[in-house]
C-alpha cells in the first residue's frame, strides 16, 4: 500500500495523554508519585531572582567613584526597604549632607569604588507550576518537575493565541457552522471554555473578555478581526505568551469556515466537564499545536504500561519534548503519521480549503496538475461524496481514535 508522511492533528475521543511540567530553574516539587492532582493544583514552586536596579551613586551625590564605598550606609548583602538611606555625603562641617534613598526594596548586591555604581536586586518572584493535566503523578524529577498521565479527550487546533486556561466546557452555538457573535455569549459563561462553531468576530472576542470567559474554541476567524483583537499584526512564528485575558483556539483556520462536524460533536459531548486549553502555536520547524484537553476519570497508572522515558536533551521533535500539554505519540513511527488509503484528512489550500474527506487513492507516480506543477497527489472523497485530486502537501492528516 502506498504511504506518505503528512503533518497531522489529533482529534481523539479517548487517548492516553502524558505531560511533563518542568520549572525554568531548580526549585521544590510539592507532590509525590501516585498522587492524584487537579489541573490547577500547584505541583512545583521556585523563586526567580528579582530585577536589577543600577544606581550611579557617584553621579547622584556629585563625588568621585572612589569615595562611594566610604559614603555607603549599608553593606553588600544587606536587605533594604524602599526609601531607606543608602548613602550620604559628609557635607561641610557635618552639615548640608546630601542623602541618597533606595528607590526599591531589595538586596545590595554590589558596591563599586571603580565605577561608583551600586547594584540593587529586587525581591525574588515566586513561580508556581500548575499541573495543567488532571491526572496522576507517575514520575518526579527532583527539584525540577513531574510527569503526569491521564486518559483524555483531545482536540488539537490549527492556530491559537494566549496561554494556558481552565474551565468547564460550555456550548455557545447550536451547530458547527454557526458564527460566534456577541449575542451567543452571556454572564453564565464566566470562567468557562466556550465552544463556538463558525467564524468568531472581534466584537465577540471583546465581549468574551469582558465577561471573564477563559477561552474560546471555534472554527475560524477573519485575519482583520484577529488583528483588531490583538491590537497589532501577529508577525511571530510562535504564540502563547500574549497577555490577552482570553485564550483563542481555531480548529480549522482563517476565514468563513465552520468547525468540522466530528470535532464539534466531540466537544459538545463533554459539555460541563472541566478542560485545560493552551493556545501556544508554532508554525515553523518543530510544530506546536494549540489544544483542548478534557480529562476522563478512569486512568489508573498501576494497570497501565509505562511510557518510555525520554531525555529532553535527546528529544528531537516537539511531541517528544516534555513541555506542558504535549502528548507523546502513541503507536506512531519515528517519522510521524503516515497518509494512506482510508485516512481522514483536511485540505489546507484553496480551492478546497477547510474541507474534510477520506483518501481513496494514492497514485504512486507524480501527476501534472492544471497549474503545470508535477507532484505526488491523493484522491480524496469529500463529505458531500464528490472526489477531488489534491497535492499531498495540501493535506493534513486527522488522527482518529
Amino acid at each position: 500500500m502506498t504511504q506518505a508522511y503528512t503533518p497531522g492533528l489529533k482529534l481523539a475521543g479517548r487517548i492516553r495523554h502524558r505531560v511533563c511540567r518542568r520549572l525554568p530553574i531548580p526549585g521544590e516539587v510539592l507532590v509525590q508519585v501516585g498522587q492524584q492532582v487537579s489541573a490547577q493544583q500547584v505541583v512545583a514552586r521556585t523563586w526567580m531572582p528579582g530585577e536589577v536596579t543600577l544606581l550611579n551613586v557617584a553621579h547622584r551625590l556629585g563625588v568621585a567613584p572612589a569615595e562611594v564605598p566610604g559614603l555607603m550606609q549599608v553593606q553588600v548583602g544587606q536587605q533594604v526597604q524602599a526609601g531607606q538611606l543608602l548613602a550620604q555625603t559628609k557635607g561641610l562641617f557635618g552639615l548640608f549632607r546630601s542623602p541618597l534613598l533606595a528607590p526599591i526594596s531589595g538586596t545590595v548586591e554590589n558596591i563599586s569604588g571603580v565605577t561608583g555604581q551600586v547594584i540593587l536586586r529586587g525581591p525574588p518572584q515566586p513561580i508556581e507550576l500548575l499541573a495543567y493535566l488532571a491526572g496522576r503523578v507517575t514520575e518526579v524529577l527532583p527539584g525540577e518537575g513531574v510527569w503526569i498521565e491521564a486518559h483524555v479527550a483531545l482536540v488539537q487546533g490549527i492556530f491559537g493565541v494566549g496561554g494556558e486556561a481552565y474551565g468547564p466546557i460550555r456550548l455557545a452555538c447550536q451547530k458547527p457552522d454557526q458564527p460566534l457573535e456577541p449575542e451567543c455569549l452571556d454572564q453564565s459563561m464566566r470562567g468557562a471554555v466556550v465552544v463556538g462553531g463558525g467564524r468568531v468576530s472581534a466584537k465577540a472576542l471583546h465581549q468574551a473578555r469582558q465577561l471573564g470567559i477563559s477561552a474560546i474554541v471555534t472554527g475560524g476567524i477573519d485575519d482583520q478581526d484577529l488583528r483588531e483583537f490583538l491590537g497589532y499584526d501577529l508577525g511571530v512564528a510562535i504564540t502563547g505568551s500574549e497577555s490577552l485575558g482570553l485564550t483563542l483556539i481555531l480548529t480549522e483556520g482563517f476565514g468563513e469556515i465552520g468547525m468540522q462536524e466530528r470535532c464539534w460533536r466531540l466537544l459538545s459531548s463533554h459539555e460541563g466537564r472541566l478542560a485545560a486549553v493552551n493556545g501556544a502555536t508554532q508554525i515553523r520547524a518543530g510544530v506546536i499545536r494549540p489544544e483542548v484537553v478534557i480529562p476522563l476519570d478512569d486512568f489508573d497508572p498501576k494497570t497501565q504500561p509505562s511510557f518510555p522515558k525520554i531525555d529532553p536533551a535527546e528529544a528531537s521533535t516537539p511531541s517528544e519534548w516534555p513541555s506542558g500539554g504535549t502528548a507523546l505519540p502513541v503507536g506512531a513511527g519515528a517519522s510521524g503519521p503516515t497518509l494512506q488509503v482510508g485516512s481522514l484528512v483536511r485540505i489546507i489550500r484553496a480551492p478546497y480549503f477547510g474541507q474534510v474527506g477520506r483518501v481513496i487513492d494514492l497514485p504512486p507516480m507524480p501527476q501534472v496538475l492544471p497549474s503545470g506543477v508535477k507532484t505526488r497527489v491523493a484522491e480524496v472523497q469529500l463529505s458531500d461524496g464528490s472526489r477531488v485530486i489534491v497535492p499531498r502537501a495540501n493535506l493534513e492528516w486527522i488522527e482518529e481514535n
